[in-house]
């Protein structure tokens, strides 16, 4: 896994796009380094019946990238900076072993998406169908007490790229499509 994306936490903020040309533009304006573009990511989300990782505030997600052949089981929760990751080589395998194990599917989610590198940070363009596009703008630490540095530095380079604060999304995907869906 890319050394971007190593760490317990992860400090991100997300911005909902008014102009993803302009974002494009102001981005492509800091030469960012590109890990891919235009990647489909596929994920599915589990839970146990009774929703109980979701009352947690706890996410279990398997997520595949085509065409970069990527594959990932991710644990979001409880606390909100709290996500880890770990490469697999059988999204279906995994899927499977949720299932035998009683979790079952609760949302699949599709988008877009682009992966850019601006120093330490990892800059993330998002389009979902219904829900529109995003650029999520993060850092993965193991350091807790960098949690807070790394959210202000977030902040000031969100600015730099054109970002506003009201732009700022605070649910997540999986927030915004169920509440598509009711």
């Amino acid at each position: 896994m890319n050394k971007h994306f190593e760490g317990r936490y992860e400090v991100e903020l997300k911005y909902r796009l008014n102009n993803r040309a302009g974002f494009i533009k102001a981005l492509a304006a800091m030469t960012p380094e590109v890990m891919h573009e235009d990647n489909l990511e596929h994920d599915t989300y589990f839970d146990l019946p009774d929703l109980m990782l979701a009352s947690q505030n706890k996410s279990v997600c398997i997520r595949e990238i085509q065409p970069s052949g990527i594959m990932l089981w991710i644990v979001k929760g409880p606390e909100a900076d709290r996500c880890e990751a770990v490469n697999i080589n059988d999204a279906v395998k995994a899927r499977s072993m949720l299932k035998t194990m009683g979790y079952r599917q609760c949302l699949e989610l599709k988008k877009l998406r682009s992966i850019y590198f601006l120093g330490e940070f990892h800059v993330t363009l998002d389009r979902l169908e219904g829900l529109g596009d995003f650029a999520e703008l993060a850092i993965m630490t193991d350091d807790e007490s960098m949690l807070e540095d790394y959210r202000q530095q977030l902040l000031s380079l969100g600015k730099e790229l054109g970002l506003s604060p009201e732009q700022l999304e605070v649910r997540s995907y999986r927030e915004l499509q169920a509440e598509l869906v009711t």
